[in-house]
């Protein structure tokens, strides 16, 4: 007679078996119809995480021209510069761009932190959503962010002032904050479910496909103000108050894409990897494997179904297990802390450069002509004496800011859009490390070159939109994309998820870094900047070689749960000493109903 503990390891051997057969039919499965379904609702819900990020950053010249114009734009141009040798000319916020960080007190920082606001909250929701996902499982935290980020670019929209102290920019960067929360949790949930519904030979498509759509985000944002503009310009020029149309219209679109995703990932199954691993629900996770593959063959992206089973089965079960015990012994095993460190670190050298450029584009702009008229140089008459001054002629306000989106719309589609797709297309064929190495390789070369030769690039239109625009198609083809993919292939299932938002959180600190620490120097002192950012490019290089390379291998075999030692260090599934007695329970619950 077996003894109860010979009789546990047949068991656990005999779920391992079933296991592996079953992630093996789902690792080996053709591209179908379940596939694209994964991809379209996570890329929908990253389409409307990237608009609602980066529109802030075309919104808010609109919002201080509109509310502080009147109070930092007085004065009168010269009679030399109006042609008019009798009276010169009022200037007026219809007629003069409002620098608010210079005409305002605290305005760099004041700028710096509504275009960080974001930021801060994508940190918050990062680490909170990523946690989450571990612990209560991908599916019932999965749209619970789109909620959040509806209900706040509602809020954004609709931003105006409350009290006094509570001003229009303090409550617009409130909301964008806890928008930020929304956004952020999109990253860990979208790229783990995709990454476990995925099949090997596909799944850095499949994720690349996902992150690939924050270049259409950034694009459709420009276009959007580009289309506002247009409907609006008979009222603007008339009065430049009405631009407080445009930019509220505008971050409310970022609505419409939400709202259409939120259905199609409430009703997203659990994935069968968390449901196996996980909840210990190993024969729910082989029958949700099976109604994938018949979905896979079926030509509809809408079917969905639930498992109950599985969700009852944690409900009781997997309170049981201790997460932060089983965490601190995977991550304090050498090999994985450095594999957390080389993911995060990755990430954060990458976002300090790519947000510092990115929210700070009025520099760019101003380079390629696409951010109102140069200076004029005028011979003006002061009492008794003439004097050389540069000084930027009369505008039409609403040309300023037609021409600043036609300038964003450029730049997304010379190198930023391009190099997402380019990562799509060869990422399996070239491999994750090679891309994210010749990515940060170019970048840095590109960024240090740069810095080197400012002084004569920034006079010299044609070279310069050459090199920048190299840096960003390397950017999407490159490091930009695949720090989003690996994270969500280098953990095992019980911690994939914090895995990745620790990773994306890092990130974020990256940004908040270069937005508010690093960008608002831009404008004044480049060399500088652009040399601190060629060198911790550098850095992300480096970190770089500690990653493994994932193209062709399965989860488990990447996070070693297949292994002597799992991925816990106790179990030869993977899992946690609790789960092994959860894994023989609904081993045994199965064989009696067979």
């Amino acid at each position: 007679m077996l003894q109860p503990q010979q009789l546990d390891r047949q068991l656990i051997s005999s779920i391992a078996s079933r296991r592996a057969v079953a992630f093996a039919h789902l690792d080996e499965a053709s591209l179908g119809w379940f596939h694209v379904r994964a991809v379209l609702v996570a890329g929908v819900g990253f389409f409307t995480d990237s608009y609602d990020m980066f529109v802030i950053s075309q919104a808010l010249p609109m919002i201080y021209q509109v509310y502080y114009g009147s109070q930092y734009i007085q004065g009168e141009f010269p009679s030399e510069i109006s042609n008019n040798t009798n009276s010169s000319l009022a200037k007026t916020p219809q007629n003069v761009r409002l620098d608010f960080v210079s005409a305002h007190p605290n305005g760099v920082h004041v700028d710096a932190w509504l275009k960080a606001s974001t930021s801060w909250g994508n940190l918050v929701g990062q680490l909170g959503f990523g946690y989450l996902g571990d612990r209560l499982g991908r599916k019932r935290i999965y749209g619970v962010e789109l909620v959040i980020m509806c209900v706040c670019t509602i809020g954004s929209a609709l931003s105006s002032s409350l009290a006094q102290g509570f001003s229009v920019l303090v409550v617009l960067g409130l909301w964008r904050f806890c928008l930020g929360i929304g956004i952020g949790g999109d990253y860990p949930v979208s790229c783990v479910i995709t990454a476990e519904f995925a099949n090997v030979r596909y799944r850095g498509t499949m994720i690349a496909a996902v992150f690939a759509m924050q270049g259409i985000g950034i694009l459709a944002g420009a276009i959007a103000y580009v289309a506002a503009l247009a409907v609006f310009k008979p009222l603007v020029q008339v009065d430049y108050k009405n631009l407080d149309y445009v930019w509220r219209i505008t971050l409310g679109i970022g609505l419409i894409p939400a709202l259409f995703a939120i259905y199609f990932r409430l009703t997203v199954p659990e994935t069968p990897r968390f449901t196996a691993d996980v909840m210990g629900a190993t024969q729910t996770a082989l029958n949700d494997i099976e109604q994938i593959l018949i979905v896979n063959n079926i030509g509809t992206v809408t079917t969905s179904w639930g498992n109950e089973t599985a969700h009852e089965f944690a409900n009781k079960q997997v309170e049981k297990v201790s997460f932060f015990t089983d965490f601190k012994a995977y991550f304090g095993q050498p090999k994985n802390l450095k594999t957390l460190f080389a993911t995060s670190y990755c990430w954060f050298a990458l976002d300090v450069a790519w947000y510092g450029l990115a929210i700070n584009q009025s520099t760019v702009l101003s380079l390629i002509n696409f951010n109102g008229p140069s200076k004029m140089a005028v011979n003006v008459t002061i009492g008794n004496k003439t004097q050389l001054q540069y000084i930027t002629p009369p505008i039409d306000i609403w040309d300023f800011f037609h021409q600043t989106a036609l300038g964003n719309v450029i730049i997304s589609m010379a190198g930023t859009v391009p190099g997402y797709w380019f990562t799509v297309a060869l990422i399996e064929r070239m491999g994750r490390k090679p891309i994210q190495i010749m990515g940060f390789a170019i970048i840095t070369a590109c960024l240090g070159f740069m810095a080197v030769f400012w002084n004569t690039l920034s006079q010299q239109q044609v070279p310069f939109l050459i090199i920048f625009t190299i840096a960003q198609f390397f950017f999407q083809f490159g490091p930009n994309a695949t720090t989003f993919v690996i994270p969500g292939e280098v953990f095992p299932t019980r911690f994939r998820s914090t895995g990745h938002g620790i990773s994306a959180a890092s990130g974020k600190f990256g940004a908040i870094l270069g937005i508010q620490a690093v960008g608002p120097y831009f404008a004044s002192n480049a060399v500088a900047v652009l040399g601190v950012f060629s060198v911790i490019m550098f850095s992300g290089l480096i970190a770089t070689l500690w990653l493994p390379e994932t193209a062709g291998r399965s989860l488990e075999e990447i996070s070693r749960e297949d292994s002597v030692g799992g991925a816990s260090g106790r179990s030869g599934v993977g899992l946690s000493a609790t789960n092994e007695v959860l894994l023989v329970q609904d081993d045994v619950d199965w064989a009696l109903v067979q």
